[in-house]
């Protein structure tokens, strides 16, 4: 028995193995190579076979939420694709009749509007362009995702009732759809449309008006994430939260998941439809969360376009005129007539908005084009997602975050050796500040893209002062980057509550996640405290407001007053005639120059809800006007409060999530649990935000929330609004909202013995390339049927039933497997062939001599060779042995009760990050021999050259012996008893 890093384990002969394993052919060294290339990469190369590896493992906890464990990275994709298309099949159809631009023909006229705008931005084309220039390795790997998609849809349809809502069947998936997915969700997160607000601010009310309305007092509600170290902790490990402020969409957008294969353990948030975890995750080593870094990098261009006589299209570009791409596309609209659209592309991008055919007389621009990184550069990022599967410091992160394009995100992660990371993340062209502001020239060249240069990411390695980093969207690391960012309020708040305390823990961070203090709300209290001329109800609505502790508590009615108070100041100031050009009859969401899709960018009472806190300070209206209208309003809002009192802020402030289709759900479901009443508001760090001005129902709000532990990764926490399950009158359907709005969170369930197994999944081995649908067969001989011509498939480690299996604290799982000769050949003559396991005995030979090697032990009933797998990943390749069977026997008195065992370590990335990661595996195969009672004496026999192993027998327990001569070496006997152990 042998551990630690110089493990070994006696070569052909040495326990009976025939000595002409040794003459073997050797395996040439570009097959060598290409092996350990593949494992390099975690598993991920691609072969033609390999949608014919496809074995995994479900299983779920009490919250339905999968964990999922498979043989090899391409199987794990494959097995997330398939158990997200069971449970959330519905949404995966939505998600890709948005990317396609094909909505409406389900949804109705209703969707036409996105339907257009995607089709004229060209998404789906951009997701097949990014495919393209993936790395192969990670085209297999998304490829495989996609195929378990499209093994699960029809199965998860069965169980979605909004199919036969609309009588329709899920369509298939493409390779590149998932790359389509991520680009419709996101192609707004920069905000682009800003820019048209601006340019109307500008034009209406004067060039330096245009950023009066600038969100940074305030901005769109934002994500918030914290990291601590070890010094503000209980644990003296660092701890990682947050929670991204969506909009929230039923199903959720975050899905709860668990990723396991030899390559990596990771739980985290996925988004369904995209494999992998690329916003928040935990591997157990490291863990990163993300929010939006609020940069620019999508850029609108006033494009000048004419007819041809041919029926084509010109634009105007720095050198002149020149041919455009365009050509017609049929939007098909359930209940109407299909609608074509005229889809346009110039050197700058494709056109979004307006063409040749506009009518120039019309108020704004005839045409703009979207220019932005995917569809200049053909690169989205997703190379970097299989990287951070595999990371385990934050400099693995960091590295793979290099590779990251859209959403530009800023970025915290820590890992258990003691590394930080805070940093921004994304592609941000180079390109004059102006286009940053509003709709540049097409034809001038200055303001084109630096081709080929993207600006610096900025980033720090160190927790800020006093151990603490936040990111909440304001204007911090990503500064350089953007123009507008979030107020400051939920930064500074989330630093002072963090600031109070150096004992947290992931139980505590409840308190965080959940605060309501409304600091924007100061401005407007300023001015009702010296408002004049108020009459005595207007005065108690002052003194209460002012004795308030503007926290937007749910069971809070001054929350209520204020809200209305706030409303009411909102409608004065968009009356007022500072403003007329951008209200009224002149609000520019009127206008008819802009899609209907861009009109709530465009609305300018939302605009001022959001910039209350800038408008009531700066310079639009003079101090005595700013007093003279939140007076007037408190005068109208007391009068109201005379005749309504205000009811609990819970009461109206309710989620009103996006919904594909209206509720399918059983008769008699609670109200509650489908619009739950919340605490929060726009700028609380508990940011459920509704519209200032329009509405206190909100759609924006925690999408998610999580604790990331990096002492104990089960002590970490997670919850999201409604559920795991996507499928209505599941009973994982909504089972999480009242955590959600109680700010409560569920415990994130690593120990595998905790879980519940489903049936293990094995896919069919096809043999038609991947991705392509294989012809008709239209007959077979009965004899010869798939059932009885296939080979046996091979069945992966995690899903072998085990001989031993113990869980060992702070350390994990321990399973003991059968090694399968055939199917192991591979794993084995990689550890073996290692430089550090030279003692073994093995190092020259090939991997079709250990094969056989392991086949010959195998037959032997004498003889046993075990995977030890630690949380489902190899970690140890352990033989037994009957001493008076093996050639040992020989060599000294064998004891009735003897048991001999010998032990390899794998290649031990664990090994350094896990303190005593051998001892606890030896701790597991104790136990396993000693659970036998008729096992009385554990021997072993290192090398005498074995001094770190031999040492650590001693330390353990073991009693030395003799040394012995081998025909392959000189062994050192060591001897453990149980009486040594206190089991006699």
């Amino acid at each position: 028995m042998t551990t630690g890093v110089d493990s070994e384990r006696p070569g052909a002969g040495a326990s009976g193995g025939p000595g002409a394993f040794r003459g073997g052919a050797r395996v040439p060294r570009e097959d060598v190579e290409a092996r350990e290339d593949s494992d390099a990469c975690g598993g991920f190369g691609a072969r033609e076979d390999v949608e014919g590896v496809g074995d995994f493992e479900v299983f779920r906890d009490d919250w339905g939420i999968p964990h999922l464990r498979a043989a090899d990275a391409l199987a794990l994709a494959r097995a997330q694709g398939h158990v997200t298309a069971l449970d959330r099949a519905w949404q995966l159809e939505t998600e890709r009749h948005r990317l396609l631009g094909t909505s409406a023909s389900v949804l109705g006229a209703e969707a036409v509007d996105w339907d257009r705008f995607v089709r004229r931005a060209r998404l789906a084309d951009t997701a097949r362009r990014c495919f393209d220039r993936l790395a192969p390795e990670t085209a297999a790997w998304v490829g495989a995702y996609v195929d378990g998609v499209n093994d699960g849809l029809v199965e998860g349809a069965s169980r979605a009732p909004e199919f036969a809502a609309v009588d329709g069947a899920p369509g298939r998936w493409e390779p590149w759809t998932p790359l389509g997915v991520w680009l419709s969700t996101h192609i707004l997160f920069a905000g682009f449309p800003t820019k048209l607000w601006r340019e109307e601010v500008a034009h209406r009310l004067g060039e330096d008006r245009m950023t009066l309305f600038a969100t940074d007092g305030p901005g769109t509600a934002g994500s918030n994430g914290w990291l601590l170290s070890g010094e503000r902790t209980a644990s003296g490990a660092p701890l990682l939260a947050g929670d991204p402020h969506r909009f929230i969409e039923a199903p959720g957008v975050y899905q709860q998941i668990r990723l396991a294969c030899p390559a990596y353990d990771v739980v985290g948030l996925a988004v369904p439809g995209v494999p992998g975890i690329a916003h928040f995750g935990h591997g157990g080593g490291v863990a990163w969360a993300i929010t939006n870094a609020m940069a620019d990098y999508q850029d609108l261009y006033r494009e000048q376009l004419r007819r041809t006589p041919d029926g084509g299209v010109e634009a105007l570009g720095p050198d002149g005129w020149y041919r455009a791409h365009a050509h017609t596309e049929t939007i098909e609209v359930a209940g109407a007539e299909p609608e074509t659209v005229e889809v346009i592309e110039t050197d700058r991008g494709p056109v979004i908005i307006g063409g040749p055919d506009a009518d120039a007389s019309a108020e704004g621009p005839r045409a703009i084009s979207l220019r932005h990184p995917p569809r200049v550069t053909g690169e989205l990022g997703f190379d970097a997602l299989p990287a951070l599967l595999r990371a385990r410091t934050v400099d693995d992160l960091d590295t793979a975050l290099d590779r990251w394009v859209e959403p530009v995100n800023v970025v915290l992660a820590a890992d258990t050796a003691g590394g930080t990371l805070h940093r921004v993340a994304g592609h941000v062209p180079v390109r004059p500040y102006t286009n940053r502001l509003r709709v540049v020239p097409a034809e001038d060249p200055a303001y084109a893209w630096r081709e080929g240069e993207a600006a610096p990411q900025p980033r720090t390695g160190t927790v800020g002062p006093g151990g603490i980093a936040v990111m909440a969207n304001e204007r911090g690391l990503a500064a350089p980057l953007g123009v507008e960012f979030a107020p400051p309020h939920r930064a500074r708040r989330i630093r002072e509550l963090l600031g109070g305390r150096t004992d947290w823990s992931p139980a505590a961070m409840s308190a965080v996640h959940t605060d309501t203090l409304l600091a924007s709300s100061r401005p407007l209290l300023s001015l009702l405290a010296w408002a004049p001329g108020l009459g005595p109800a207007a005065e108690r609505l002052r003194d209460r407001l002012l004795r308030w502790d503007r926290h937007m508590d749910a069971d809070s009615t001054d929350a209520t007053l204020y809200s209305r108070l706030r409303t009411d100041v909102v409608h004065r100031l968009a009356g007022h005639p500072a403003l007329k050009g951008v209200t009224g009859a002149d609000d520019p969401w009127r206008s008819a120059a802009h899609p209907a899709l861009f009109r709530p960018w465009l609305a300018a009472v939302p605009r001022i809800g959001y910039a209350l806190e800038s408008l009531l300070t700066v310079g639009l209206l003079p101090y005595e006007d700013r007093l003279a209208v939140v007076a007037a309003s408190a005068e109208a809002v007391a009068a109201a409060a005379e005749e309504t009192p205000p009811g609990p802020w819970g009461e109206l402030h309710r989620l009103s999530p996006w919904q594909a289709l209206p509720d399918l759900v059983p008769d008699g479901s609670d109200a509650e649990a489908i619009r739950p009443g919340l605490a929060g508001d726009h700028d609380c760090v508990l940011s459920t935000s509704g519209v200032p001005g329009v509405t206190d129902l909100f759609a924006r709000g925690p999408a998610a929330r999580y604790v990331w532990d990096l002492a104990r990764r089960e002590d970490s926490r997670w919850v999201v609004p409604f559920g795991a399950s996507g499928v209505p009158g599941s009973a994982h359907h909504r089972d999480q909202t009242p955590l959600w709005v109680r700010g409560e969170l569920a415990p994130v369930v690593t120990d595998w013995n905790l879980l519940h197994r489903t049936p293990p999944h094995r896919t069919k081995p096809h043999r038609t390339p991947p991705h392509r649908t294989p012809p008709h067969r239209t007959s077979h001989h009965p004899e010869e049927t798939p059932a009885m011509t296939a080979a046996p498939e091979p069945v992966a480690p995690a899903l072998r039933p085990a001989i031993h299996e113990q869980k060992i604290e702070g350390f994990g799982t321990v399973r003991l497997v059968p090694v399968d000769p055939a199917a192991d050949a591979g794993l084995l003559h990689g550890w073996v062939t290692e430089e550090r396991a030279r003692f073994w005995g093995m190092a020259d030979h090939t991997r079709e001599q250990v094969r056989e090697i392991y086949e010959f032990v195998d037959s032997l009933p004498t003889h046993h060779a075990y995977l030890a797998l630690r949380d489902g990943v190899p970690a140890a390749l352990f033989q037994t042995y009957e001493p008076d069977a093996d050639p040992v026997g020989a060599c000294y008195d064998v004891q009735p009760g003897d048991f001999g065992v010998h032990l390899l370590i794998a290649p031990a990335e664990g090994e350094g990050a896990v303190k005593g990661y051998t001892d606890a595996l030896l701790t597991a195969f104790i136990a396993h021999v000693f659970s036998d009672p008729a096992h009385l004496r554990v021997v072993v026999e290192p090398d005498a050259r074995n001094e770190k192993a031999i040492a650590r027998m001693v330390r353990i327990g073991f009693e030395l012996g003799p040394e012995i001569r081998k025909p392959e070496k000189t062994a050192r006997l060591a001897f453990l008893t149980r009486a040594a152990l206190g089991l006699a």
